[in-house]
């Protein structure tokens, strides 16, 4: 007997791999935990292999799995494309999407190019701020989705880890100044993330500069008078990392998720969350 690849099925199976835990894929695919996993027991038993490995941390696909998500997600595209073409419609509306400006350059512009060539009737309201203002935005039904840095003990899926570095203007060694002079975020996981790795290395600082930008920042770093802590995916040309060799203390990553405003539903809504799970998990 031929085996057939149940689409329901594969589609829970890119949930799950794509946040890391059947609790978190219960709410894309609109099913509870329970039901989760028994799908995937389901999916495993028709392909005759395990597909998934149960980590401390995450469940995540092993090496039959990794390939088994990549035709999965052709196969799901390409029932999208059939039943839009046969019904003559295609998803249309308009998402409005948070993150930080310092994300933002980095992060959206090849998922947002591709999304656009995907969803060409759906308009993406973006809206650049910091992490506690996009939390507070998704609360009051501002915006529909956010990309934030998960803050202590914030429930959400992690797509994503991004190191925090250190950066100084690439003509001068601001780092040998002392106190040394820093420049911060004026809010965000990255000051607090810098204030308390400075802390515990008893290494004695002063706050010279604060900007709510990332462009800001950088331009204050330039002119040599301050180090600065980024994202790695927003370390501009311009600048040079710098670190530990420099007498700079380690400082911990950055932990990149995703809200979703629970008042916010629709093919538009899901059709992004969807393109942001694929384009910036790993």
């Amino acid at each position: 007997m031929t085996k057939i690849l149940d689409l329901e099925l594969l589609r829970t199976f890119i949930a799950v791999a794509e946040t890391g835990s059947f609790t978190n894929a219960a709410p894309r695919v609109s099913r509870t935990q329970s039901a989760v996993s028994m799908q995937m027991q389901r999916l495993e038993q028709s392909v005759g292999k395990q597909l998934l490995v149960r980590t401390p941390k995450a469940v995540i696909p092993n090496a039959v799995g990794r390939d088994l998500l990549v035709y999965a997600r052709r196969l799901l595209k390409l029932s999208d494309e059939a039943l839009t073409s046969i019904s003559g419609k295609e998803e249309a509306g308009c998402v409005r999407l948070g993150v930080p400006d310092d994300y933002a350059a980095s992060l959206l512009p090849q998922v947002l190019r591709r999304f656009a060539n995907e969803y060409p009737h759906i308009d993406v309201d973006l809206v650049c701020e910091p992490t506690d203002k996009l939390n507070l935005a998704i609360n009051e039904n501002r915006i529909d989705l956010a990309i934030v840095t998960r803050v202590t003990n914030q429930k959400i899926a992690v797509l994503r880890r991004e190191r925090l570095v250190w950066v100084a203007s690439p003509t001068h060694m601001a780092w040998e100044i002392d106190p040394l002079p820093v420049a911060l975020f004026e809010s965000c996981m990255a000051r607090g993330n810098t204030l308390r790795a400075l802390a515990e290395s008893e290494r004695p600082y002063r706050c010279t500069y604060s900007s709510p930008s990332l462009l800001g920042l950088v331009t204050i770093v330039q002119t040599g008078l301050s180090v600065a802590a980024l994202a790695l995916c927003s370390v501009p040309d311009t600048l040079r990392i710098i670190g530990e060799s420099e007498g700079l203390p380690k400082l911990d990553d950055l932990e990149i998720g995703i809200v979703q405003n629970p008042l916010s539903e629709g093919l538009a809504v899901e059709a992004l969350l969807g393109a942001l799970y694929r384009d910036l998990s790993h």
